[in-house]
């Protein structure tokens, strides 16, 4: 570390983010994860003033005068609204000092970016132009599966391989790793929000009721399985009738529930079996030997780890705490810069 690195480490934080579709995660270095808040921006249109970030912002979803619009500004992982993430990106970092003060005060962290791996150099340099318009001093991007890798502490320097699947909300991202970097990689645009969906279909087919995505997503969480339960069960779903046009309330079974996810988690399982088809004989040894690991909301689904040895013929373990796993890969690299310096995202959209 130079001189002057030095010095601003003392008067600034260093901070590791995940920049997710669905929720952007914030580790602070030395304290681990301090934010874990949507990621929705809600905008004022007529006068484009940024009204609330984060959980605030979500919960005007569906629920503000016409001229007020909540805005995701993350699309499958990429940005599809530049002003909306810097003000994101801003509001996190300006969070981080109101929860740990510094003096004197310079927001100008150091900060590590969680990008999906399919991302474009285009792509990778509005992150970038996000994170410095917002304060940061010096921006690092890593791809997801290689921060989820850290995070699940797989030993990616190693020789033989790894292999990560990190399920998130837009997209999932399947990478072996081996000796530091990726040697197989498959991002695909299925994930927790395709779940969701499917869920929502099955209401409106089967019980002609059309539920809200929060609400898909609450019965997910909920009672959402991979394979069948040992004891299952049921909630209730509220929507609206699309007979009458007026509130009704259903109740949905984990059977239900699983049945609607099932095509889902076939075309996850159908990626993972395709990365594994393109690795190396070697690394198929490994796989054996250390499993898959699950990253990501999605490997909070139940029995989705039994789900997958059964399809794959490959043990399958579930990281722990999946949901932070890219956000925690953020913060060790913090404190190891050779090797963020050796496996960050390379080329003209570094800094």
């Amino acid at each position: 570390m130079s001189f002057l690195e030095s010095i601003w480490s003392m008067v600034t934080h260093d901070i590791g983010i995940d920049l997710g579709t669905s929720s952007t995660l914030v580790a602070l270095k030395g304290q681990g994860v301090i934010i874990n808040e949507p990621s929705v921006v809600a905008v004022n249109q007529n006068t484009k003033q940024v009204l609330a970030v984060g959980a605030e912002a979500k919960r005007m979803i569906g629920r503000t005068p016409a001229n007020i619009v909540a805005i995701k500004p993350l699309d499958d992982g990429v940005i599809s609204d530049f002003d909306s993430t810097e003000a994101m990106i801003r509001f996190f970092i300006q969070k981080v000092y109101e929860l740990y003060p510094k003096f004197p005060h310079l927001p100008r962290p150091r900060v590590i970016i969680g990008i999906p791996s399919s991302i474009t150099e285009v792509e990778g340099r509005a992150v970038i132009d996000a994170a410095l318009s917002a304060g940061a001093r010096k921006v690092y991007i890593i791809e997801e599966p290689m921060a989820a890798a850290v995070g699940a502490r797989l030993p990616i320097d190693d020789a033989s391989g790894s292999m990560i699947v990190d399920i998130g909300a837009g997209t999932t991202d399947i990478a072996v790793i081996s000796l530091g970097g990726i040697v197989v990689d498959n991002t695909i645009r299925i994930a927790g929000n395709e779940f969701d969906e499917e869920i929502l279909n099955y209401a409106r087919h089967k019980y002609n009721i059309l539920i809200g995505q929060k609400m898909a997503e609450d019965i997910k969480i909920a009672i959402g399985s991979a394979v069948p339960l040992k004891k299952e069960t049921s909630i209730d779903a509220k929507g609206r009738d699309l007979v009458t046009g007026l509130p009704r309330v259903v109740s949905m079974s984990s059977v239900e529930v699983r049945e609607a996810m099932t095509k889902v988690l076939e075309k996850l399982s159908d990626a993972i079996k395709e990365a594994i088809e393109q690795s190396p004989p070697e690394i198929l040894a490994d796989l054996l030997d250390r499993g898959i690991t699950l990253a990501g909301g999605g490997a909070l689904i139940q029995g989705i780890d039994k789900f997958m040895e059964e399809r794959l013929n490959t043990p399958v373990i579930i990281a722990e705490d999946p949901l932070t796993a890219v956000v925690r890969g953020t913060e060790i690299l913090l404190d190891e810069i050779e090797l963020l310096e050796r496996i960050q995202v390379k080329g003209d959209n570094i800094i």
